[in-house]
Formats: C-alpha cells, sequence, structure tokens
C-alpha cells in the first residue's frame, strides 16, 4: 500500500484539489482561489483542479495512493450544517486524514450569498434581492432555501432558472473571495490551510 504523504514532506510540488462538480467549474475554481494560484506560482507548486463529479471522493481516495509526493485535497459540500463529529466520522469511514478533507458549507452556491452585489451585476435587470436568505451568516441557511432563494430572486430575470453548469462558473469569477471568507468561516479555513501548504513547500 503506498504511503500516505506527510504534509512536511519537502518533495511536494503539487497540489491537487479534487472537488465534486462538473469539470465546467474549474475556472470559476481558479479565479475564486487565485490568491492560492498566486501563492504557489511564486513557489513553484503546481494546483491543479480536478473534477470529480460523481466520484470525487473515490478520485480522491486514488489519489492518495497513487499521487503521494502531492498535497491531494477533496473539497465537497457539506449538505447541511457544519458538524465536527460528522467531518470525523466520515474521514474515519474512508480513512482519510482529516486535515485534507474542507467543506463548501452547505452548498457551494452558499457563497454567492456572501456577494449579492456580484448577483445583481450578473443576472441584471429583474433580479430580486429581497429574495434571498436574509441571514448573512450564509452556512446556517440551510441547502434547500439556499437554491429556492436564487431560484426566486432570478426568477424575472433574462435568465429565469438557475443552471449550475451555466452560471456558477462564471458567479465563481465574479464573487469577491473576502466577502465570502468573512461570511463563511468553512471557506476561510480553506484558505487558511492551503495557504500554510505552501509556506512548508
Amino acid at each position: 500500500m503506498a504511503k500516505r504523504r506527510d504534509r512536511r514532506d519537502p518533495l511536494v510540488d503539487e497540489i491537487r484539489i479534487y472537488f465534486e462538480g462538473d469539470k465546467a467549474l474549474r475556472p470559476g475554481f481558479r479565479a475564486f482561489f487565485g490568491e492560492i494560484w498566486d501563492r504557489a506560482t511564486g513557489r513553484r507548486c503546481k494546483v491543479r483542479l480536478i473534477a470529480g463529479g460523481g466520484t470525487a471522493v473515490q478520485d480522491f481516495d486514488m489519489a492518495l495512493k497513487h499521487h503521494p509526493n502531492a498535497h491531494n485535497i477533496l473539497l465537497i459540500d457539506s449538505e447541511g450544517p457544519h458538524d465536527a463529529k460528522a467531518s470525523a466520522g466520515f474521514c474515519g469511514k474512508h480513512q482519510f486524514p482529516r486535515n485534507l478533507v474542507f467543506w463548501m458549507v452547505q452548498v457551494m452556491e452558499s457563497w454567492f450569498l456572501a456577494d449579492r452585489e456580484a448577483l445583481r451585476t450578473y443576472y441584471g435587470a429583474g433580479f430580486n434581492e429581497s429574495a434571498l436568505p436574509p441571514n448573512p451568516n450564509v452556512e446556517e441557511v440551510p441547502k434547500q432555501d439556499v437554491l429556492t432563494g436564487i431560484g426566486r430572486a432570478i426568477r424575472q430575470t433574462k435568465k429565469r432558472k438557475y443552471h449550475k453548469t451555466e452560471h456558477a462558473p462564471v458567479l465563481l469569477e465574479r464573487i469577491d473571495p473576502g466577502k465570502v471568507r468573512k461570511a463563511a468561516p468553512n471557506c476561510e479555513w480553506i484558505f487558511q490551510n492551503v495557504l500554510a501548504i505552501l509556506e512548508e513547500v
């Protein structure tokens, strides 16, 4: 069995981020994590975004075995409120290092709620901001309320209906990571940890 990488391994020159969802999201994540990319470039470390679709967990598991000299990261929706015990249970079940699994709480679209200006600009005329959930702590908003709120907010715009592979990549490029990090503690945790990894490269 391949050795799982020690985060202090000096040979690491690559970060591989496995995410749930369509490959169309890759440029959006690339833009959203721009600070990480810039830091990695300065340290001659490659960052790869790998779309797992419905197999992100399996792909990440394989990566731990077949890419032991990379820093492999799993980025997935929590599908509910952040629960440290449930997170630990998930990692224990799959035998994943807990410091390599990061959660988008409660779903990726929760991040969009942190930057309503970006939503207004993207969706344009007819956008109904008042239909969005009012809670500024976006990770506390239930998944269904996030998706329903966005759907209602854009109903009278030209786009009319939220389409993940068409809208999300553009929104990820447009939303302000700083606003999201302030509104979503688990997003801030992702940035802090990956940037800390790059300090070790």
